[in-house]
């Protein structure tokens, strides 16, 4: 495999790795994902009945309520965060709630996370490099 790494912003520092969940829909933590469990609870949001504890979890961007953001942080008291986040363009509420919570965080990555992730790759996130490598790849994945 030609190892692959991307560029992108720094939102919030730390390193983290885990598999890819993505997810083409934007997240609201408040309402969408149970923060005891991680589960997404939202019913027809692409991620719905799916963990995203451990995960690195790749979306768009969030929506929704400012209290998101502390949402986020009871994810990480409850052991139920993701390891770390990927958007396309992180909005503060995310940006702050990862801050907060301590989960790496980078967006604006030189090429678009949905062109080279697929579901299951194993990736770091260097969100004080702002950058993120795929370390592995999954069986669905042949890419590279």
């Amino acid at each position: 495999m030609v190892p692959i790494k991307l560029k992108g912003r720094t939102i919030a520092r730390g390193c983290a790795e885990g598999e890819v969940l993505l997810s083409k829909d934007p997240i609201s933590f408040l309402g969408s994902v149970d923060p005891k469990t991680g589960i997404v609870v939202e019913e027809k949001h692409a991620l719905a009945g799916k963990s995203i504890r451990g995960k690195v979890l790749v979306f768009p961007h969030g929506k929704g309520s400012t209290v998101g953001s502390y949402v986020m942080y009871q994810l990480k008291k409850n052991g139920a965060a993701p390891a770390a986040i990927i958007n396309l363009e992180t909005e503060p509420i995310v940006a702050v709630g990862a801050i907060i919570s301590e989960i790496p965080l980078v967006d604006m990555l030189e090429k678009s996370p949905y062109e080279v992730l697929k579901d299951g790759d194993l990736v770091r996130v260097d969100g004080s490099g702002g950058y993120v490598e795929v370390l592995g790849r999954s069986a669905g994945n042949t890419e590279n």
